[in-house]
Order: structure tokens, then C-alpha cells, then sequence
């Protein structure tokens, strides 16, 4: 049996912000009615955190659950831990219309680092998301597109950002990230 390697071999970038692929992660994708009481125990006993709001990110001792959309989670962990996660979810949710599924072979994350400023400048350059201080803050999570890729990006703290993509486009991904970051390239209209 081959070894799993993640998209780019965990390769980075330094610039006026570092950018690098965070390697293997574990990604669950749960579709359902994320209203559901059923829904909501499974995924605390999967993850141990609750279904977050409406465009927001929970985040506890390695894992994350972010919303998605109005029927889909995101579950984000350990790689080992993704199918026994996947596996735990359709085990709770027996007999509710809901879908698991492990996708972490087809997404890539990217985690980019540096002054706060300059972490929120790189993604403005790229994503059509208001990245300004006090509108995007820790706990945020937004779908959207970077140049011609969807994208999900959150802040786990200041000064830091993740970026998650599909596996296929994992090299365009870290090409965009890497030269919005060059050093010489800055703006500064978050300084």
C-alpha cells in the first residue's frame, strides 16, 4: 500500500509573509441539516466542538468544525483521525439525511504567517473579502475565490491565516500565495 503525501510536500514560501503548505490534514465534509439536534451531537462527539454560526470557525486542541454553507460542514483534524471521524459521523447519523464524507486526499491547506497587517494585505490582493481589522477577525470563515480558485480562509490568530483548496490546484494556489507575498511587493494599507 503507497503512503499518503500531501499536495506539495509541506513546501513554503518567504517573503514579506511566509506561506507554506501545512501537509497532511484531516478533512470530514458533512452535509445536512445543520439545525438538526442529531446532527449537532454526532458532531461533537466526532470532533468535541459544537456547529458553529453562520460564517464562523470553532477551534479546540487540533480540530476546527467551520460552516461551510447552510447544510455543510467542514471537519478539520488530524489526518489519521479523518476516517474514524467520517466513520463516527455516519455511525450517529443513522437514519438522518445527512452525508459524510473524507476528503482530506483532496484538499491542500496553506498557512500563512507574519505581522498581522501584512497576513491580511496578502489575501486582500487575492480574495474579494474586506480583510480589515475589526471586520475580519479570529473565529471568521469565508468561502470565496483567490484569483481564479475557490478558496476557504480563516485567521486562527492575528498574524496568521489558512487558506484550504483543492488538491489539483495546490501549485497555482502556492504560485498566487507566494508572489502576493514578495518581499517588495507590499502596500501597506493595513499598516
Amino acid at each position: 500500500m503507497s503512503e499518503a503525501v500531501s499536495a506539495l510536500n509541506r513546501a513554503s514560501r518567504d517573503g514579506f509573509v511566509r506561506v507554506e503548505e501545512c501537509g497532511l490534514q484531516g478533512m470530514v465534509s458533512l452535509r445536512g441539516d445543520l439545525d438538526s439536534a442529531k446532527l449537532a451531537k454526532a458532531v461533537t462527539a466526532a470532533a468535541g466542538l459544537d456547529v458553529p454560526e453562520t460564517g464562523r470557525i470553532l477551534a479546540s486542541e487540533g480540530r476546527s468544525v467551520a460552516w461551510m454553507s447552510p447544510d455543510e460542514l467542514l471537519l478539520i483534524g488530524p489526518y489519521a483521525e479523518a476516517e474514524p471521524m467520517r466513520t463516527a459521523l455516519d455511525t450517529e447519523l443513522a437514519g438522518e439525511h445527512a452525508l459524510a464524507v473524507n476528503v482530506s486526499d483532496a484538499r491542500a491547506m496553506f498557512r500563512l504567517s507574519g505581522r498581522d497587517a501584512d497576513v491580511r494585505e496578502v489575501i486582500a490582493k487575492l480574495c474579494p473579502v474586506d480583510m480589515a481589522p475589526g471586520v475580519f477577525e479570529p473565529g471568521r470563515f469565508r468561502r470565496t475565490r483567490m484569483a481564479q480558485i475557490p478558496a476557504a480562509i480563516w485567521m486562527p490568530e492575528p498574524g496568521e491565516m489558512r487558506v484550504v483548496c483543492f488538491r489539483s490546484v495546490a501549485d497555482y494556489a502556492m504560485t498566487l500565495l507566494g508572489n502576493a507575498a514578495d518581499k517588495g511587493g507590499e502596500v501597506g494599507v493595513f499598516a
